[in-house]
């Protein structure tokens, strides 16, 4: 009889995966000098964090770059800045401990409009793009392109910022994923709002050639219907979701985009 693997095993190839997602991700960023340090930093793991993660202002990105060009992602639609800040930040959070599938990164592009495929799902191990596919933003965050934002219940609009994901469960929208905001004062109140990521019959090719635009939810990253199980099974269980605009003050407060 074969035997179970001991916990201890289990939390060694737990440990060593997220160590090795770490290290190859850093290897395509170059040194530059650490942010300083911010009071709030206490823990080791956020000091190694802050140390470890180099300020993309000053540095020279094109490793990066290279990764970004090689997946075609330009002429997919996804923007440069949307991919660097979102590499950062999900590097913050790997290092720092909270991401417990740091095996896929997901980056919504706001920069776009709803008649793009602007949803991301990245295979962070293997370097390749899984989904590309649209996404719907919050009813009163815009029409065609999501301009306004919020945090507070009953806004209807989306929220910027890092997410990790939940576990599935089935809710009035069928398969759905339950989202924790990482970001106070931009999206902590997530699981409050009942912000999932859920299939929506509006979210397709149909409704935007009849309306000229998706259809919006009330905060809620809506997806296609044919992707709900397929997309949300890859980056369920502590994955990072970043939600991105070129939304000025947004861009200059976060603590992980910035």
């Amino acid at each position: 009889m074969v035997k179970s693997p001991s916990r201890r095993t289990v939390k060694f190839v737990n440990v060593l995966c997220l160590s090795l997602a770490a290290f190859f991700f850093l290897s395509f960023l170059p040194l530059a000098p650490a942010p300083s340090p911010t009071p709030e930093i206490s823990s080791v793991h956020s000091k190694t964090a802050k140390a470890a993660i180099p300020n993309f202002s000053y540095a020279d990105s094109s490793r990066l770059n290279i990764l970004y060009n090689s997946l075609q992602l330009d002429s997919l639609g996804l923007s440069m800045e949307a991919f660097h800040k979102g590499i950062a930040g999900f590097l913050s959070l790997v290092l720092s401990g909270e991401v417990r599938n740091p095996g896929v990164l997901s980056i919504i592009d706001f920069s776009k409009p709803s008649t793009q495929k602007r949803l991301f799902v990245l295979d962070m191990y293997n370097e390749t793009l899984i989904f590309n596919s649209l996404v719907a933003h919050g009813r009163n965050s815009g029409k065609l392109l999501a301009t306004r934002f919020s945090n507070r219940p009953n806004s209807y609009m989306s929220s910027l910022g890092f997410y990790l994901t939940g576990e599935p469960f089935i809710g009035q929208h069928g398969y759905s994923l339950r989202l924790e905001g990482k970001e106070k004062g931009w999206n902590d109140n997530a699981l409050h709002r009942s912000i999932i990521m859920h299939p929506a019959d509006y979210v397709s090719e149909d409704h935007i050639r009849q309306w000229g635009y998706l259809g919006r939810s009330e905060g809620c990253p809506a997806i296609p219907e044919d992707l709900d199980k397929s997309l949300i099974d890859i980056i369920r269980g502590g994955s990072c979701l970043f939600i991105y605009s070129p939304d000025i003050r947004y861009l200059h407060r976060s603590r992980l985009a910035s």
